[in-house]
């Protein structure tokens, strides 16, 4: 008996074979012991609770750490026989890039996660989880780059000509691409000092529209007339840009004239007529009426209000509200708007017949 379990089969007693595998089966059962019932009820009870990173965190166990797990089993496993050199680097490569892939799999999950956490306690989270898309790629680019790097270093190979080259390469791509790397700073800017997000309604110069999409390179805008206009983002953070999503009043200021023929009764009467009309109106602040001046052809008023609402069709509605109550008002009163005009004073002579 002792001599059949010490028969050596591929370099290794049959003894160690068996060690090998009993420790292989062990680590099996321990592993699906605790995926199916410490797991389970970790699921089960994540699922009672409020917050999300439990049920996050329990997916990414059942995804990246359970499989890394089964990898690191059969390597420990192997590790424990005597294997040919060219076989036990070959599982070393194996098992480092697994490592590799699981750990990077996690970071960039975990930042992921870390990030839309963040943007979900805020308001308007929706539109801030498509604008964080682009800082998300570029972040994880970056994980998988330095990953590789360091997978590649511990598996014997010098990555300092490695590292020489890609900042050679980077300093080439710099200067190639300085519009697109502008851009890219630029999303960086409007990403973390939000002078826009998307659904605002913003004007740049002479165009005008609702923000559909930011990307990294470029910003998408539906305009009043329908068609999408494409901006790249160093445009805009170097431009004077209004932003009408975030007006929490509006100020209105309009002038009315009325005729010369009006009395002086009814002059001074108008700026209290149109003080009443404005407080009136419900989301509307009145600030104040004014005779302001002489006109050529008319007398002039100076009105201001506010509109306490940033929508523009409400803006419109209230203020299409005041104008009809004015001139109902005017109406009522005998006061007549001024319109251009020209007097034209004709002198007749009499001729002087001797």
């Amino acid at each position: 008996m002792n001599n059949i379990l010490n028969t050596l089969f591929l370099g290794n007693t049959l003894i160690e074979w068996l060690f090998a595998a009993l420790l292989l089966t062990a680590l099996f059962i321990i592993i699906r012991f605790f995926k199916s019932i410490v797991l389970r009820r970790t699921k089960a009870w994540s699922l009672t609770t409020s917050t999300n990173w439990d049920d996050y965190l329990v997916a990414l166990i059942e995804k990246s750490v359970v499989p890394l797990l089964y990898i690191g089993s059969i390597y420990l496993a192997l590790s424990t026989l005597t294997l040919p050199d060219k076989i036990n680097k070959i599982a070393n490569v194996v098992f480092l890039v697994a490592l590799t892939f699981f750990t990077l799999r996690i970071l960039s999950s975990a930042f992921r996660k870390f990030v839309f956490s963040f943007i979900q306690s805020q308001e308007n989270s929706e539109a801030k989880e498509k604008q964080a898309s682009g800082l998300i790629l570029i972040v994880n680019i970056v994980i998988w780059i330095f990953g590789i790097i360091f997978m590649i270093d511990n598996l014997g190979y010098d990555v300092t000509s490695l590292i020489a080259g890609l900042g050679i390469g980077g300093i080439a791509i710099a200067l190639a691409a300085q519009t697109i790397l502008g851009d890219l700073f630029s999303y960086f800017v409007i990403f973390f000092d939000r002078p826009f997000e998307i659904g605002d309604f913003i004007v740049i110069e002479d165009k005008s529209g609702v923000v559909e999409h930011i990307g990294i390179k470029t910003t998408r805008i539906r305009t009043l007339g329908g068609e999408q206009l494409v901006c790249s983002n160093t445009d805009l953070t170097n431009s004077r840009l209004h932003n009408y999503k975030r007006l929490q009043k509006r100020r209105i200021l309009f002038n009315l004239g009325v005729t010369y023929q009006t009395s002086h009764q009814q002059i001074s009467e108008i700026p209290a007529m149109l003080k009443s009309i404005i407080e009136s109106k419900p989301y509307v602040k009145f600030d104040r009426a004014h005779f302001s001046g002489y006109g050529d052809f008319s007398l002039n008023f100076e009105i201001v209000y506010y509109i306490l609402d940033s929508d523009y069709t409400f803006y419109m509605d209230k203020q299409q509200a005041i104008y009809l109550d004015i001139l109902k008002a005017f109406e009522e009163k005998g006061i007549e708007f001024a319109y251009p005009t020209q007097t034209v004073m004709m002198q007749h002579e009499n001729a002087v017949v001797n």
